[in-house]
């Protein structure tokens, strides 16, 4: 009895083995996201160039300081330079992107200039590494781009 026993045993432990017995492997799963990269305020002052302008002796420029932008019209390769825009600048207090502004023009500065916007706001937009704004001139509207 012991020798029928002993197989029907062993073939009962086998099946329970291949059947159920089987170990679950441990699965890890993390909430952890990748590193996140430290954003940092945008700096816009200093010195900007357009960048989308059909030719490279006729753009516009524009210098940012503390609380002003100043753009202008640039030709003869540089050798000439007419006021386009006077006015209020805002520097961004946190990295959000993008970042717009409305400009206030000064009236005074540019009351005079022959080729200023006359519009009473501006509206600036940075963006990517990149300033963009409308011009219209002569009933002929553009965006312009700008990069340091």
């Amino acid at each position: 009895m012991k020798r029928i026993l002993t197989p029907l045993v062993l073939a009962f432990a086998l099946t329970l083995t291949a059947c159920g017995g089987t170990t679950a492997t441990p699965t890890v799963t993390t909430d952890a996201k990748p590193a996140e990269e430290t954003q940092t305020i945008p700096n816009l002052a200093g010195k900007w160039k357009q960048s989308n302008s059909a030719s490279e002796d006729s753009y516009q420029h524009a210098t940012i300081t503390d609380d002003t932008i100043t753009v202008e019209w640039v030709s003869d390769g540089g050798d000439t330079t007419s006021t386009y825009w006077i006015g209020t600048f805002k520097a961004p207090t946190d990295a959000a992107a993008p970042y717009v502004w409305s400009s206030k023009r000064d009236v005074k500065a540019t009351e005079s200039a022959l080729l200023a916007s006359n519009d009473d706001t501006k509206e600036f937009t940075y963006d990517g590494e990149t300033i963009s704004y409308k011009v219209t001139a002569l009933g002929t509207t553009t965006k312009v781009e700008l990069k340091k």
